[in-house]
């Protein structure tokens, strides 16, 4: 049956081993267009961003928009996203919108493509978990193909859920994870564990440039105020005079990230010499109790915490080892959690229509 297979496939399958480390298969990258190198035209460069109209896409876009240089296609089908995000950018000589799907074939030309699309909060990738996969393996597939069609860069957002329940604390790229493949979260953690499959594997068989960033969790202005998260939860709730819902034992910790922070990381990776993957968050860790006593510091001492059911498969400890980051990106994270916070609150504010109490 393999009568027609070169011989250098199986050369390549005898490197690599069992466990597939091996760059021996790698091709060089695809030429960009002949632009790049034009003498007498010197072209913008064209920066694809899947699920720019969500949370940390749309503060990407906006950081990217700064650099002239730069022109800026966002693909989003508003599942999650919103056009408000952007609306700033709308209409602007050097930004373009698209609805569009990604689990649909993209047929542009781009020179990098920061790949975000996906629902990242429970309540939307339990309520549509096919879906949520599908964008995950068909979405990144799609990616995949656009980047060696035209020779671009294209960095994946995937997420410190690959590491499941973690075993080991904190958590550094080596880790493979501990992760219930049949659970109600599975759809998510599942589903970016093979979009970094998919991404190696594009890269060791067709040369694609890749660049992955586990991130951790990220907070701040446009979040989706009844998305389900931690924070966002607990900010909304707090303006509302609502009690502070925190999940039992209460225990289990998170690190929580500034979007600028986070934003200023994943352009830092696409820039850089270093597939990853790098893990990319705030190496400072609270419980979910610590988190609420802040919040109700911060915004409202007067409500109450109570504690509620918890969700299956809900990590007990999350926190990242920056180590990677630190020493190949020169990155770390600037904004700690108190002073994030209010800059959250304000924007919560306004859309709630609750202005602070004098």
């Amino acid at each position: 049956m393999f009568d027609n297979v070169d011989d250098s496939v199986f050369e390549v399958m005898a490197k690599e081993g069992s466990n597939g480390n091996s760059h021996a298969s790698t091709k060089p990258p695809p030429t960009p267009s002949p632009l790049r190198s034009a003498k007498f035209f010197q072209a913008n460069m064209r920066i694809l961003v899947t699920g720019g109209a969500g949370f940390i896409g749309s503060h990407l876009v906006d950081k990217l928009m700064e650099n002239e240089k730069n022109e800026v296609i966002v693909a989003d089908n508003y599942f999650t996203g919103s056009k408000d995000n952007l609306k700033k950018w709308i209409g602007h000589p050097r930004f373009e919108l698209i609805r569009h799907d990604v689990t649909e074939p993209l047929l542009i030309e781009v020179d990098q493509i920061y790949h975000l699309a996906c629902p990242a909060s429970p309540i939307f990738y339990k309520y549509n978990p096919v879906k949520t996969i599908k964008t995950n393996v068909i979405g990144t597939l799609n990616m995949l193909g656009l980047a060696k069609r035209v020779g671009a860069r294209i960095l994946l957002t995937s997420t410190s859920e690959v590491y499941g329940d973690p075993l080991i604390h904190p958590q550094d790229e080596s880790y493979w994870g501990n992760v219930n493949p049949i659970g109600v979260r599975s759809c998510y953690d599942e589903g970016k564990r093979v979009a970094e499959t998919l991404m190696f594997d594009y890269h060791r068989q067709h040369g694609i440039e890749i660049r992955i960033a586990r991130i951790f969790n990220t907070y701040g202005p446009r979040m989706n105020i009844d998305d389900g998260r931690v924070v966002s939860n607990f900010i909304a709730q707090a303006i509302r005079s609502e009690p502070l819902t925190v999940q039992a034992p209460g225990t289990q910790t998170r690190s929580f990230c500034y979007v600028s922070d986070m934003v200023d990381g994943l352009i830092r990776l696409m820039e850089g010499d270093n597939t990853g993957p790098i893990n990319i968050g705030n190496p400072g860790e609270f419980t979910m109790l610590e988190l609420a006593e802040t919040v109700k510091e911060l915004i409202n001492p007067g409500v109450e915490i109570i504690m509620v059911e918890n969700t299956p498969d809900d990590p007990r400890q999350r926190k990242p080892d920056i180590t990677k980051a630190k020493e190949l990106l020169s990155w770390e994270p600037k904004i700690k959690l108190r002073d994030g916070l209010p800059l959250m609150e304000d924007d919560f504010r306004t859309r709630l229509e609750v202005p602070r109490k004098n």
